[in-house]
Parts: structure tokens; sequence; C-alpha cells
């Protein structure tokens, strides 16, 4: 384990919920899914405790989770991990971890949609009902959500480094389509609310469409652009036109290309995740490949040289 990183157990949450919550401290309890950022226990049928193992930056997410999210979960079509309780640190577990409603569905890395059209729709309506306008003290994405002109550098070197691992068969068309997004105009509306971290990971899928959206963690309130790229990332071949008709406002041009740019960006991050793992931690996660490349596969077909 690395030195962020906590041994946690069954006895430990027990534990916890015994000094914290007691009424919830006798039910079935078993482990759910280590996530990149924390570990997620299912808590009889209807909740799950979420704890933080590896990342110091999991601990401000959860609380952010924990303050906005109820707000904005009633609005939303899909399933979301509704915050019920948080629990703060103490001597056993020196970090806050949070109570959740359980969201049941296979993660989409590991299950992708597989029908166009439903997917595209729950898609569309499930960011049409979050991309609301926000309020001033909501979170901002530092990075994310900004211009994309200043992820140049990381571009180039997420590109160049997918390039010498043999991930990327044509640098030349996936720089294209960033070099196109980067040149569009800034987004010039409100601020609106984000997931933040629409990968296939954190969807959940049922019967070949989405069911859920869990990992909120990254929510912040800017340029709606930065989900829209989950349409080439989700969504199967020939269903981004669909989700494009059915979000509303639909999007404009520069939106779009926008859009495409981020989508460029979180393929290749996905790539590297899944051949080699990041924050010091063994290992990848071979699961977030296939899907990258087949963003980058679309995103490039139509790419203006």
């Amino acid at each position: 384990m690395t030195a962020d990183e906590t041994d946690i157990t069954e006895d430990l949450i027990r534990q916890l919920l015994r000094e914290q919550h007691p009424d919830l401290a006798d039910r079935p309890l078993k482990l759910g899914a280590l996530g990149w950022d924390n570990q997620v226990w299912r808590l009889g049928d209807d909740l799950a405790v979420r704890l933080p193992w590896a990342t110091r930056s999991a601990d401000a997410l959860l609380r952010k989770e924990h303050a906005w999210l109820p707000l904005l979960a009633p609005r939303l079509p899909l399933r979301v991990p509704v915050p019920q309780r948080i629990g703060e640190p103490c001597r056993r577990f020196p970090r806050p971890w949070l109570v959740t409603t359980w969201v049941p569905g296979e993660r989409a890395d590991r299950a992708p949609a597989t029908r166009p059209a439903e997917s595209a729709v729950a898609l569309a309506a499930f960011l049409t009902a979050l991309h609301r306008p926000a309020p001033d003290e909501a979170p901002t994405g530092r990075q994310r959500g900004g211009p994309l002109a200043g992820t140049a550098e990381s571009f180039a070197e997420g590109l160049a480094s997918a390039t010498e691992l043999g991930l990327i068969r044509d640098p030349d068309a996936v720089r294209a389509v960033w070099e196109d997004a980067a040149a569009a105009p800034d987004w010039a509306g409100p601020r609106l609310w984000l997931h933040g971290d629409l990968h296939p990971a954190n969807i959940l899928t049922a019967n070949g469409t989405f069911c859920g959206v869990i990992d909120f963690g990254d929510l912040f309130a800017g340029d709606p652009a930065f989900d829209l790229a989950a349409a080439w990332i989700l969504l199967p071949d020939g269903a981004a036109a669909l989700f494009h008709e059915e979000y509303r406002p639909g999007p404009d041009a520069a939106t779009l290309r926008r859009a495409r740019g981020w989508a460029v960006l979180r393929a290749l991050a996905c790539l590297h995740i899944a051949d080699a793992g990041v924050h010091g931690r063994p290992g990848g996660k071979p699961t977030w490949g296939p899907p990258a490349q087949a963003a980058l596969r679309r995103l490039t077909a139509t790419a203006q040289r």
C-alpha cells in the first residue's frame, strides 16, 4: 500500500458504524467495488459505505458530494448515490467517509451500452436535467471545463506518450481534433452544473442501456462541453447524433467542437490508466482501454486536417 492507503476491513467499518451511526451497524456488509479514490461496501440492500483509501484529494471530494448532491439528485432521471450520512475522522479512521444510497447496475467499462437509441436518449435526459445554472458558491473545476488552450501541454505530453507506447495509430488525426477544439470560441454562457468525470467506470448499465451514474466527487460548475464529451466515450457507434438532438438546449457548433477536444483528452487519460495505472499504484485498469480506443476512432473518423 502507498503511504496514503488505509487497511479497510469489514471489522473496521462495523466499528465506525457502531461509533457514529449505530442504527446501521448490524446490516449485512460486503465489499462492492475498489474505485480509484474510494472503496465502496454494500450496506444491506439499499445503502453503501464509501471510504477514501488511496488519494488524499478524496477527502474533500466526499465532503463536496455530501454538501451538493442531495440538492441535485431529485431532478436527475438516472439513479445516483445520494449521501445519507457522513462519517467524521476519528482515531480508528482519520478520514471522512459517506453512507449513500446503493445504485445497482454493471459498470459500463465491463458491460458497455449496446442499445444505441435508448442509451442516447437516457444520457441526453440525464445531462439536460443536470446542466442547470449553478449558484456563485458552486465549486469550480480548476483546469477542467476551462479554455482548452490551457491543456496544450498536457495534451501534447499525453499524445506523445500514448504514441510511444503504441496506443495511438494516427497521432496526426488525434492532434487535428484537439487543435480544432482548442480554436473554438470559449463558453460564454452561465456556469452549469457538471458531473465532471463521465468515463465508463462511473456509468452503470442494465439491459443494454444506462441505469445509473456514480462518483460525483468531481462535481463542479462550468462549460457543458466538458460533460458532452461523454457522447463519444460512452455511447455505441452511431448514437452521438441522436444524443445531440435529444440534449436540450441543443449544443451549438462551438460547444460540440470543444466537447470533441475534451473527449480526446479523456480518451488519452483512459488509455494511460488502462496501460499502467497512475498515482504510484501498481497495475492499470485494462477495461478502460477499449472504450477509449473506440472514442478516438469515432473522433478521428471526422477530423479536419
